[in-house]
């Protein structure tokens, strides 16, 4: 009796470890694709100076190499969302993977900057396809709310350490391997994504969508105008042909766009929430928040190699307090922000944030010590870790659970564009300065101005309601 009350349980333990072990499986799997391509975003700020050594690039083209993927990304991110609902997310998901490591072996054999970039290109359209995709096939593999609230807070960890560990890989991988192995250390997460998705993600229906193709092709044309425009000026001049042409293009596309938008069937925002001043405020505070941080970001791995003279893997390790204390961020946030509230603690986030800025921009020179700027880096990115959660409150507010979808993939888009005009406007600001310190400190005050741009942004706009 005791021995079949002792394997009757035996069985129970076994009967509920299959699906815990199976869901713990699922989450590794659609955390891969998302695990490598923030890693390949960190790594390159790290590889940039070394990429620009071997190959010879100027300052425009290595612009090109880290901005490439950020514009594919951006512009293709919600188009990405209209296909994962039309052809099925584990299929884009699926696709998304493929091309990204295919994309990330042709970085690796890459013999020159015009290859390296259309690699660069091709990865972000990658990203672009299974990034969303993922986020479905989780909410689809975990439908208990309890059990997704969880499943989510490990799937947010797990970005945020790839996120925070990215730099101190990829200068260990630089410093030892070379920069080639950025790139070939995709192929195996790739590949096991690919195998283990098809074995334990289930396939999800196709469901028709309208795909608002001219609306994404206008975006982009914009997107891409701008980019050149930005990146090309400070090598071409700014009043050159081709740059001012770019600008033109940029400004009738964007009209286009905005015209398209009003008067479509299927437009690609949700133009009646952009009524709401919380919606649009949130989505300015999104650019404005990854133009500054990101576009700083780039500027600082190339300043700790060039202006300080560290080599890559000191550069990785360097930049860990910028990055690792964002979870630290997260964790605060928790804490306090239904005590203060969105609108609260987005406001102050952004205005530390902007007052650490205005800290590196008055102290920084030759003979600054490391760990000052270390000190005032973490301190800055504690802002920065609890703003990006504050913000994504303040969104969800405004869009409520009808409109959480597309709200949320317009913040992200938002966001990365932001991210795209920041690491090329901070590239043009790096060059006209001359680089160096004189450079960084042009770049704080620039990340400064935008930072307290955007808490004033959030504290006006956040009042507001339907």
């Amino acid at each position: 009796m005791i021995t079949e009350k002792a394997t009757a349980r035996g069985s129970a333990r076994e009967m509920s470890a299959a699906p815990a072990a199976r869901g713990g499986l699922q989450l590794l799997v659609l955390a891969l694709g998302f695990v490598m391509a923030s890693l390949d975003t960190g790594i390159m700020n790290v590889a940039a100076h070394d990429l620009r050594a071997r190959l010879g690039l100027t300052m425009a083209g290595l612009t090109w190499v880290v901005d490439g993927y950020v514009l594919a990304f951006a512009a293709l991110l919600l188009l990405a969302g209209s296909l994962a609902k039309r052809f099925g997310a584990r299929r884009i998901y699926l696709v998304g993977l493929a091309a990204f490591t295919a994309a990330s072996l042709l970085g690796a054999v890459a013999p020159d900057g015009t290859v390296l970039v259309a690699a660069r290109f091709a990865q972000g359209v990658g990203a672009a396809l299974f990034m969303p995709s993922s986020l479905s096939l989780l909410m689809n593999a975990f439908p208990e709310p309890a059990r997704r609230a969880r499943i989510l807070g490990i799937w947010s960890a797990i970005v945020s350490t790839s996120v925070g560990l990215a730099p101190t890989i990829g200068g260990l991988l630089v410093g030892t391997l070379g920069w080639r192995s950025i790139f070939l250390v995709n192929l195996p997460i790739g590949a096991a994504g690919l195998l283990l998705t098809r074995r334990v993600i289930a396939a999800t229906p196709a469901r028709g969508s309208a795909l608002g193709g001219t609306g994404h092709v206008l975006g982009l044309l914009a997107l891409g105008s701008l980019s050149y425009a930005l990146i090309e000026g400070p090598d071409k001049g700014w009043s050159a042909p081709l740059v001012l042409g770019a600008f033109a293009v940029t400004v009738a596309a964007v009209a286009g766009f905005v015209v398209r938008e009003r008067t479509a069937r299927t437009p690609v925002l949700p133009v009646a929430l952009f009524s709401d001043s919380r919606f649009s405020a949130a989505n300015v505070v999104g650019f404005l928040f990854n133009f500054a941080f990101y576009g700083a970001l780039f500027v600082l791995g190339l300043f700790l190699q060039t202006a300080r003279g560290a080599s890559a893997v000191t550069a990785g390790l360097q930049m860990l307090p910028a990055v690792l204390i964002l979870p630290f961020g997260n964790m605060l946030y928790a804490r306090i922000g239904h005590r203060l509230g969105n609108r609260t603690a987005l406001t102050a986030s952004l205005a530390l944030s902007a007052a650490g800025y205005v800290v590196l921009f008055l102290i920084v020179h030759p003979g600054l010590p490391y760990w000052v700027l270390a000190v005032v880096l973490a301190a800055t990115n504690i802002g920065s870790g609890i703003s990006s959660p504050a913000l994504t409150g303040v969104l969800m507010e405004a869009a409520g659970r009808e409109h959480a979808d597309i709200g949320s993939a317009t913040l992200n888009a938002n966001r990365q564009i932001g991210s795209l005009v920041g690491i090329a406007g901070m590239g043009a600001v790096l060059t006209a300065a001359g680089g160096g310190y004189p450079g960084a400190r042009a770049v704080f005050a620039l990340t400064a101005g935008a930072l307290a741009v955007a808490a004033v942004t959030g504290w006006l706009g956040v009042r507001g309601r339907r």
